[in-house]
């Protein structure tokens, strides 16, 4: 194999990338971690993590991927702030390039570069996004019991969720753009059947209001343009998720709506390149199964370049 720059490269700082840089470093790899920001990916805007084995008592999301990269760097992980911009992953060599003209070779790759919630985009969301606001009812639903609250959209996602939050909330208010829901029928039927949840169809939300945390939302029928209040103390949005794919080459790579396909060993369709975290298509998307994920994608990074070594 030709020379190249490090032996692996991993892009994407969340909690898949960090832990493949661990286990990387830990193994001696000349490997290089590449974040266009601040590592972290989306757990650095959640407010609170209960559910992340080792915690008993919870952290917030900065602070677990902060001891997630401290981890990292006591075996010496390198980090770059880079953006790239394309991939060519044709050959032997894994090239990317970079905003600054740069190019960057690897004899392998790790792709963690996440994904990222489809947001309402309307006035006071971001302001209360963790403290209120939530795009993940399995991650944030035993933080609402007893209370009500809302779930915003119609889909499988939205409808499983909503069923999952009446374990814990006193009420949960579907609201959907339509007069019907888009879920499989099995998932509409038993929501229809659960007291807790109720519908309001044809509405948008178009506010979300609070100080210290959500309050009430304001909702807008779409029919009869007729606008309400309701007071409620969580908001779950759930109107799909958005891979982080824009300098993947869709071309080379197996995708399923813009998620990367693997096998079980992460592993994706192009040899020496695995992917891990929520890139990949699957149904969880959980820090605790990307943590895993980063640690079996480097392990079979390690097998590929024990087999592929000059």
């Amino acid at each position: 194999m030709n020379s190249a720059d490090y032996e692996l490269i991993i892009v994407g700082g969340g909690p898949a990338g960090l832990t493949a840089g661990l286990y990387a470093a830990r193994s001696q790899l000349k490997a290089v971690l590449l974040e266009k920001g601040a590592v972290g990916g989306q757990v650095l805007l959640t407010d609170w993590i209960d559910n992340y084995p080792g915690f008993p008592e919870g952290l917030t999301g900065f602070d677990l991927v902060d001891k997630m990269a401290a981890q990292a760097a006591r075996f010496g992980l390198e980090t770059q702030v880079a953006n790239i911009i394309s991939m060519d992953l044709s050959g032997p060599l894994k090239k990317l390039y970079l905003e600054d003209g740069k190019e960057l070779t690897a004899k392998a790759l790790i792709i963690a570069t996440g994904a990222r919630p489809n947001t309402l985009g309307i006035p006071g969301e971001a302001e209360l996004t963790g403290k209120g606001v939530s795009y993940c009812a399995t991650c944030d639903a035993p933080f609402y019991r007893d209370q009500e609250v809302a779930v915003v959209g119609g889909g499988n996602t939205a409808v499983q969720e909503a069923i999952y939050l009446t374990r814990f909330a006193s009420k949960v208010t579907v609201i959907h753009r339509r007069d019907t829901l888009r879920a499989t029928k099995v998932y509409q039927d038993e929501a229809f059947a659960n007291e807790k949840i109720d519908f309001l169809w044809n509405s948008v939300v178009t506010h979300v209001d609070g100080k210290n945390g959500v309050e009430s939302i304001r909702i807008k029928d779409t029919m009869e343009g007729q606008e309400s209040v309701l007071k409620l103390q969580g908001i779950f949005v759930l109107i799909g998720t958005i891979p982080n794919n824009e300098m993947l080459p869709a071309h080379q790579l197996a995708m399923e709506d813009g998620f990367l396909v693997t096998d079980n060993e992460m592993r994706t369709n192009i040899p020496g390149v695995t992917a891990a975290g929520d890139i990949r298509s699957k149904a969880v998307r959980q820090v605790v199964n990307a943590a895993g994920e980063g640690a079996v994608a480097e392990q079979s990074i390690e097998e590929y370049l024990g087999e592929h070594s000059s």
